[in-house]
């Protein structure tokens, strides 16, 4: 026998069901747009800023591996400007925000990030040695939640020291602007002092540590009688570059830079890695990790390119002649 259901409840229940479908809709919309929601990549920088030629190379990276800014990936960037009390406030903002991701340029950003996040995975961009640093296990096998790019490259500080005695042959003392608070600073200085005998070469050491030390630290130099500077990788003097180009302008004094644009904007000479090529590798990694790629797992790549840029219109000012043994080695020169 059919059992008879009021048609009152049939209306009642007719509401119950639009109520059910429609959150059945809105969860599924719901989770399609969070299938496409862009990817959110935070970007702690402490020597190229967001508008530098090195950062393009990240984003042109990041588009030949088939992303476009805005519609796949939102960048967030942070730009410390060499100050490294910044860095450790910035990193635990990018992961308060939660972050996919975070790219680090240095190993002063890439400890900071490593201290604020155990889990997000971290590309390191050109961290000078990672090891050293504690940052992974090793280069082939990283471990943990970083991986990326080193610049640990054997004997870089022993041949900018050469080219440095080939331009200026009469080369004897050098003071070398350094900062105790970078991490790999000290390794460098012992290249240093291993090739220096060889070279008939006196080393003194300034320390740069904050923007007002550049000035200071050219008069400590003078005072010293040094015939020439060597410039380590540092934020804090790249970012401040103006203030000591000018002053070695001002002094005729020759001096050789770990970055091109040191040279560009009227250094002498620079030798060392192509950091363009480095940040634009990194978004390599990137697309390796979104893919689902484990930080661990991916091996650090090392510098494949290096610059050495020669400024002729500086030389002139400075009255020397580029021997053409480093001319024939410039991959660009400024006339």
């Amino acid at each position: 026998m059919t059992r008879w259901v009021p048609r009152r409840t049939f209306l009642y229940a007719l509401p119950l069901v639009a109520v059910i479908l429609a959150g059945f809709c809105l969860s599924h919309v719901a989770k399609a747009e969070q299938s496409t929601a862009p990817r959110r990549i935070g970007v702690l920088v402490v020597s190229f800023s967001p508008e530098s030629k090195e950062a393009q190379a990240f984003r042109q990276g990041l588009r030949d591996a088939g992303y476009t800014e805005g519609r796949d990936l939102v960048l967030e960037w942070r730009f410390s400007a060499g100050n490294y009390d910044l860095v450790p406030r910035q990193a635990a903002e990018l992961v308060q925000s939660n972050v996919d991701l975070i790219v680090a340029d240095t190993t002063v950003a890439a400890q900071a990030a490593k201290r604020a996040t155990s889990t997000i995975p971290i590309v390191m961009a050109f961290v000078a040695d990672p090891i050293s640093a504690g940052l992974v296990g090793s280069l082939a096998h990283p471990g943990g939640n970083i991986t990326g790019l080193s610049m640990m490259i054997p004997d870089v500080s022993a041949k900018r020291l050469q080219l440095l005695k080939e331009i200026v042959p009469r080369l004897a003392r050098v003071s070398v602007l350094w900062n105790p608070n970078s991490p790999f600073h000290a390794k460098v200085i012992e290249e240093l002092k291993v090739a220096s005998p060889t070279l008939a070469i006196d080393l003194n050491f300034i320390s740069v540590q904050k923007p007002e030390d550049i000035e200071p630290g050219f008069q400590t130099a003078i005072r010293a009688h040094a015939d020439a500077l060597y410039i380590i990788e540092e934020p804090v003097i790249y970012t401040n570059r103006k203030t000591l180009l000018d002053l070695l302008a001002k002094a005729r004094l020759p001096a050789i830079f770990p970055v091109r644009q040191f040279v560009v904007d009227g250094g002498l000479v620079c030798y060392g890695t192509n950091f363009e090529d480095l940040f634009r590798r990194s978004a390599g990694y990137v697309d390796k990790i979104l893919k689902g790629g484990k930080p661990g797992t991916l091996p650090v790549e090392q510098p494949v390119k290096f610059d050495l840029v020669v400024n002729l219109k500086t030389a002139k000012a400075l009255g020397l002649t580029i021997p053409q043994t480093v001319m024939v080695q410039a991959t660009e020169v400024i006339r």
